[in-house]
């Protein structure tokens, strides 16, 4: 499974386990309008972290928290060996 397919499952079992109506998921969707609250947020965080063994928000001293799902994908895809 790709990591960009990693990602959106996961966001689409937390956004049902949560009770979100998550939109259709496109690169230029922004992180607010799919919905999720900090807590989802961390969710997705500390899940891709088990699934794919990185978090880049913590790899790098300068990692910012994207803006929209497209650089989200990126940043896992991205993540420094």
């Amino acid at each position: 499974m790709s990591v960009r397919s990693t990602i959106f499952s996961a966001m689409q079992l937390i956004a049902k386990e949560q009770e979100v109506k998550l939109p259709p998921l496109q690169d230029d969707l922004s992180l607010h309008e799919t919905g999720f609250d900090s807590l989802a947020f961390a969710i997705l965080v500390a899940r891709l972290e088990d699934d794919l063994g990185v978090d880049p928000f913590t790899v790098a001293e300068d990692a910012a928290f994207p803006s929209t799902v497209g650089e989200f994908v990126r940043a896992y895809e991205n993540v420094p060996a």
